[in-house]
Order: C-alpha cells, then sequence, then structure tokens
C-alpha cells in the first residue's frame, strides 16, 4: 500500500467485518459503495512500519482498521516531532489526497495495526459523484483544523497533566476516530511517544487524571468519563501538607513543568 515492499505485500481484500468498521462507507449509494469495495485494500502492519513517508507521492488514502499509528516529522535540527497519533476508525491525508500533493509528515505504526487504504484515483471519483462521501471529507477537513490548532496550544503547555488530558481529549475525538468509543486501546509507552514526555512523566499525569474522575485505567487500556473535563480542565494535583503540620490536604496551584519537561521521548 505505501512505496515500502514489506507492507505493500502484506495487502489483501478486507473482509466483512473490517469494511463494517468504515465510517463512511454507510454514506455511500449502492453503486458508489460497490466501485469503493472493489478498490479498497488493507494490509497488515508491524510495529515500526511505514505506511507513507515524507516526500513520496500520495497513492492512497489512509484509514487505520485496528491498531495505533502516529504522524510525525522531522525538524531541521533531525528530531522527531509528534503531531498526533492516529487510533481505530481515523482515517488521514485527505489534504495530501485532494492536492495530490507529495506527503509531508511520515505515519508510523506503533504496533500491530491493520490499515485500509483506498487508491487516489478512486478517492477523486468518490469526490466527484457522491455527496455524502464528499460531506465525509469536508466534516473531516474540518475537523482536522481545530485538531491542529489544539496541537499546537498543546505544544505550549509545561504542565504535563495538562499535556497528557489534551493529548487523550484528542485521541477520543468521536468525528475523527469514531472507533474508539469510550475506551483507548493504548499503553504508557505509547502515549509518552505521542505527548513527547517521558513514560514515568505520563503515568504521573494519568494518575492524577484517574483521581479527579476524568479517565479509569483499565487492564490494556483508558477509558474516559469525563471527555470536557479533558478538554478544558485545569487539573491540580493534591499536595499533602507538611509532616509534623497537621491540617487537611490542600490544593495546589497548577504545577509548572522544568524546563526539560517538552523535551520528546525518544522515539520508535
Amino acid at each position: 500500500m505505501s512505496q515500502d515492499a514489506s507492507l505493500h505485500q502484506r495487502r489483501r481484500p478486507p473482509t466483512a467485518q473490517e469494511l463494517s468498521g468504515i465510517p463512511w462507507m454507510a454514506l455511500l449509494q449502492p453503486a458508489e459503495r460497490e466501485r469503493a469495495v472493489a478498490a479498497l485494500a488493507v494490509g497488515d502492519a508491524q510495529p515500526g512500519d511505514y505506511v507513507c513517508r515524507v516526500g513520496r507521492p500520495v497513492t492512497y488514502w489512509f484509514g487505520v482498521v485496528e491498531g495505533l499509528l502516529k504522524m510525525s516529522a522531522d525538524n531541521a535540527d533531525g528530531l522527531t516531532m509528534t503531531f498526533t497519533g492516529v487510533p481505530p476508525g481515523g482515517w488521514f491525508g485527505e489534504g495530501t489526497a485532494v492536492k495530490r500533493e507529495p506527503y509531508r509528515y511520515n505515519i508510523q505504526a506503533l504496533r500491530r495495526s491493520v490499515v485500509a487504504g483506498l487508491p487516489i484515483d478512486t478517492f477523486h471519483w468518490l469526490l466527484d459523484h457522491s455527496i455524502g462521501f464528499n460531506r465525509f471529507v469536508m466534516n473531516q477537513l474540518n475537523e482536522r483544523l481545530a485538531q491542529f490548532i489544539a496541537a499546537r496550544e498543546i505544544d505550549r503547555l509545561t504542565n504535563p497533566d495538562l499535556r497528557v488530558a489534551r493529548s487523550l481529549a484528542a485521541l477520543f475525538n468521536p468525528v475523527l476516530y469514531p472507533g474508539v468509543g469510550e475506551v483507548l486501546r493504548i499503553t504508557q509507552q505509547e502515549l509518552a511517544y505521542l505527548v513527547g514526555l517521558s513514560r514515568q512523566r505520563v503515568n504521573e499525569a494519568l494518575a492524577t487524571l484517574e483521581a479527579q474522575g476524568a479517565i479509569r485505567v483499565e487492564y490494556g487500556g483508558l477509558r474516559v468519563l469525563d471527555l470536557q473535563a479533558l478538554r478544558t480542565s485545569l487539573f491540580r494535583r493534591m499536595e499533602p501538607v507538611d509532616a509534623g503540620r497537621p491540617g487537611p490536604r490542600r490544593r495546589a496551584s497548577p504545577r509548572r513543568a522544568p524546563a526539560d519537561e517538552n523535551e520528546p521521548a525518544a522515539m520508535i
């Protein structure tokens, strides 16, 4: 599906169950759906596989059927900047596909993933013939703009609790990632890659968010309990008073992180 032979060789027709998880498929008319199904391919990506790379020509519009991908690019200093994660149900690269321009980012699998691809010519045929498909792509572009504005704000946050909260809110976006639902299957290390903090910092932030009722850490993932809180709340850690000075626990002002907390964790 990409120019990488390993992933390209793993392409196959989608199963009926995989087709049922593609959110825009239900918006197509019968003839449009028949054309899309005939063109779709899926690939079984292994951890570290690239779905697309910076500078490569666009050949498919991609979506995640199962697993987790990350979108990133290298800056002028050779450091990797992670823009966002792509969980199940997410389709990405519609702007690149519309303009038929080379990719400006890398998409890489963080774990074993099933990735679907719609050939670029079929993508444009649907744009030309399907009102439902056009509406889906338009909503994607609009939501994507809001997502990257939020990502810009996250990059400027120095409080690790807020960075993790806002990043989780982005991954639970019901428009861009309808396959996630209320539970996101993700490890702390994977979340650390996406947020750009160490695993230890992410673990501390998750404990804070759970203590304040925004999430619940479950086996193999996270359950969102209050999405609006993840998006807007200023989470303040509960800090005990000094030993030997009896008194009630008090809320501390938002904790400021040291300068190095914005440094990205090592990327895969």
